[in-house]
């Protein structure tokens, strides 16, 4: 079991520690860590989602991830996974024009994981960057790249808004926000308490936009809405002291909606019937187990969701949070799979992008990852 799964998940932490390595993996990376929950407090206490310490999802647990059976049968599936979880070969890349002209439209440049370059009417919000080899607080241990990063950072165009959705490693990485700050202007929109952590890495204020659910962010035309997700939050050994959330992105003729990491939850219809419908959903399809059953979709999940969310036959579901780092026992490639039967089951147009790769309401269905 690596550092990341051990300490996301809470399995086997004593026998972890007790080997002392994870310290040791951590020395000389404490700032990664971000603030710590007494910083974060004051924050926090504004939402009423933030109880007793800590916020809570919407819905209560469903008791399959506390099952103890369940827990077994992951650590039994981690055990034994060996490289099933690993692509056959080299994942091809989509090496992204720096030149583009704007889109006047709507479209999505997939990087890998969640991170995501989402364009609606000329405006460019980038989703959930994560740029570093590995997405833990170690820089020597934790899940590796399957793939590289198919652009520079230095090479991205001028953003117009940078979003995250919670503060997980493979969705908040201290590194790429402090070279963003550096190469880019646009103001980083966050969920409550995030942007504590923004702020100790040397982030200036006034380039931190903190929301809470249901809460907007209004930029010229562009329309960015903190919406609910149902997962969790934590680095290390705190957790759910900051929030978590999807996002809702709005132009003058186009929307999209963000999902980041989410397990399926009654809020889509909600969104959608507010909001929607979307005429592009990027939807987490990845890390899927009985045991992370309330926190991360499996891919017919993500396609039901989808559902919730748009016209089942005027929006396009792209699928994220998969293919770029082991998190789950899965092999590596079913979560497409799955997705491309799903999706033809219930007649829903998808596009799954090459890691570079930007897709419109018009691409082309291509099975890249049958190699």
């Amino acid at each position: 079991m690596d550092l990341h799964t051990a300490v996301r998940y809470g399995f086997g932490t004593a026998s972890v520690l007790a080997g002392g390595w994870v310290l040791r993996a951590l020395q000389g990376t404490p700032a990664s860590l971000g603030a710590t929950p007494a910083e974060i407090a004051p924050v926090a206490r504004r939402s009423p989602h933030y109880r007793d310490g800590k916020f809570t999802n919407l819905e209560p647990p469903s008791g399959l991830t506390m099952d103890r059976e369940v827990q077994r049968m992951l650590l039994r599936d981690l055990a034994n996974a060996g490289s099933v979880g690993k692509p056959p070969g080299p994942i091809p890349l989509v090496n992204p024009s720096t030149t583009e002209s704007e889109i006047d439209g709507i479209a999505a440049s997939w990087y890998g994981h969640s991170s995501v370059l989402i364009d609606v009417d000329g405006y460019r919000v980038l989703a959930d960057p994560v740029w570093s080899r590995r997405c833990s607080p170690s820089r020597t241990v934790g899940p590796q790249r399957l793939h590289e990063v198919p652009v520079l950072l230095e090479a991205l165009p001028a953003l117009d808004a940078i979003l995250i959705s919670h503060d997980h490693y493979d969705h908040l990485d201290i590194d790429t926000i402090v070279a963003l700050a550096r190469t880019q202007r646009a103001p980083f929109v966050v969920p409550l308490g995030i942007g504590v952590h923004l702020r100790k890495w040397g982030i200036p204020q006034a380039r931190i936009v903190e929301l809470d659910w249901h809460e907007s962010h209004r930029i010229d035309d562009l329309t960015l809405v903190c919406t609910p997700a149902r997962h969790f939050s934590g680095r290390l050994f705190s957790r759910d002291t900051t929030l978590w959330a999807s996002w809702v992105v709005t132009g003058p003729r186009h929307r999209a909606y963000f999902g980041g990491d989410t397990g399926y939850t009654k809020s889509f219809a909600e969104i959608g019937g507010e909001h929607g419908p979307f005429d592009l959903t990027l939807l987490p399809i990845g890390a899927y187990h009985p045991a992370f059953a309330d926190i991360h979709m499996n891919p017919e999940e993500a396609v039901r969701a989808h559902l919730d969310l748009t016209d089942r036959d005027t929006g396009l579901m792209v699928p994220i949070h998969w293919a770029t780092f082991r998190l789950s026992p899965h092999p590596w490639a079913e979560p497409a799979e799955r997705l491309v039967a799903a999706a033809d089951d219930e007649k829903v147009r998808i596009a799954v992008p090459m890691p570079g790769a930007r897709v419109d309401p018009q691409s082309t269905f291509d099975p890249w990852w049958r190699f």
